[in-house]
């Protein structure tokens, strides 16, 4: 007699209780600005000081004093010169200097004039003088000293994740070297007799029942994307002793056990067992469609223990159960705090009128007029569904959409960065 079946848990909680367990990793890494797009930082970046370091110009053109231009049409002697990266002296009143953009504003000036509101009047002699052709306004064209950053300011806080944008800002502030958390160490591995490694079996030799592994490529390419280390095992077979040896000889030096495959409760399917007999396991069944199993455990080993994580084996499922549960767990462990994906509200070009009890993830794509099309087969072991859209309405259990309603949409790069 099989034991009844265990209430199916909320995505949402599955997410929470993983996230409990993900406590950042110890150690950290030193490394070159150039080189820490996608790291994580482990320590707040703080101001040594103002940028811009003093008000300058944000236009090639004239500083002068609003007070010496009362009406269009005035001409001013030009004093001096000041390009961009070195300082000019006082500008005395009755006078313009001509100014590029960056330049620092010369102490007396209030105001820039852009060099197309000028005109510019020859001299026998020295810098030659520039009718004004319209009235400054106090300020205008002045980019002011710490406008962008103050001295002693939290720029970039511990636990955010690097962009390029980011590391531009680091190095505004002077930093040449960064202090990132470390990478994640993930032993990667997929269970399964029926797989066949590309290149190793041409399409026409394919045994009956074999196909080729394509979550493993999948996978590797998604924890690589967020910064871990990896290291591939391979295919173990459907043997427990094989599973539990695999399993040892992972915990030993990684932080995180990912496999594909193996999680459902049949006879062949050997990672609870063989996690059990090593550590912890919880199997799950998870209220989402696809991907349903997942599976959460730990390994001790000498200093702590080693995450295990089972995804299911049909490559939509494994997909999307990576994106949604395995991504924010590695994500913390690296310290970030906001793992959650940012989802939009978008217009539906399509009808679902099947209800399920669990909450769904359609693939769907944007069309020419902005709203989302529905790939025409959402069976869980159809990739191309994931590769042919760029990301998934969040429909709630229980709902029908109609053309027209307007969906919850999470974008796949939202789910893949």
């Amino acid at each position: 007699m099989r034991p009844p079946m265990k209430p199916l848990k909320a995505l949402d909680d599955a997410l929470a209780e993983l996230l409990a367990q993900a406590a950042p990793l110890p150690g950290t890494d030193t490394v070159t600005t150039f080189d820490a797009d996608g790291r994580v930082l482990a320590q707040d970046c703080v101001s040594a000081l103002q940028v811009p370091p003093q008000d300058n110009s944000s236009m090639d053109g004239y500083a002068v004093r609003c007070a010496d231009v009362a009406a269009a049409g005035v001409v001013l002697p030009v004093s001096q010169r000041i390009p961009a990266g070195s300082a000019g002296a006082s500008l005395q009143p009755g006078t313009a200097a001509r100014i590029f953009t960056g330049a620092p504003v010369p102490a007396g000036a209030d105001a820039i004039l852009m060099q197309e509101d000028c005109e510019a009047l020859a001299a026998a002699d020295g810098l030659g003088s520039v009718r004004i052709n319209a009235v400054p306004q106090v300020g205008q064209w002045i980019r002011s000293a710490g406008e962008d950053i103050t001295r002693g300011a939290v720029v970039l806080a511990a636990g955010t994740r690097l962009t390029p944008a980011e590391l531009g800002l680091a190095a505004s502030i002077g930093l040449h070297q960064l202090q990132v958390a470390r990478r994640p160490r993930v032993a990667l591995f997929s269970t399964g007799d029926e797989l066949v490694m590309p290149g190793e079996v041409p399409p026409e030799q394919m045994r009956p029942g074999a196909i080729y592994n394509s979550n493993r490529f999948f996978l590797r390419a998604m924890l690589l994307r967020l910064g871990c280390e990896v290291t591939d095992f391979g295919i173990v077979p459907d043997r427990r002793d094989a599973t539990i040896a695999a399993l040892r000889d992972a915990s030993a030096a990684h932080d995180l056990i990912l496999t594909s495959g193996g999680v459902s409760v049949g006879e062949e399917d050997h990672i609870k067992p063989a996690v059990e007999t090593l550590g912890t396991l919880d199997l799950w069944q998870i209220a989402m469609k696809p991907g349903k199993p997942f599976a959460y455990g730990q390994i001790p080993r000498e200093e702590g223990a080693a995450h295990f994580m089972g995804l299911p084996g049909n490559p939509v499922s494994s997909f999307l159960t990576f994106a949604l549960l395995v991504r924010p767990f590695v994500l913390r462990l690296q310290g970030v705090l906001d793992v959650a994906p940012q989802s939009i509200a978008a217009r539906a070009d399509f009808v679902w009128p099947r209800a399920d009890k669990r909450r769904e993830f359609l693939r769907v794509r944007h069309n020419a007029a902005g709203g989302l099309d529905l790939f025409n087969n959402q069976s869980s072991g159809v990739l191309t569904s994931a590769a042919w859209g760029d990301g998934v309405v969040d429909n709630p259990a229980g709902q029908t959409i109609a053309a027209g309603d307007t969906v919850q949409y999470i974008a796949f790069s939202e789910l893949l960065a």
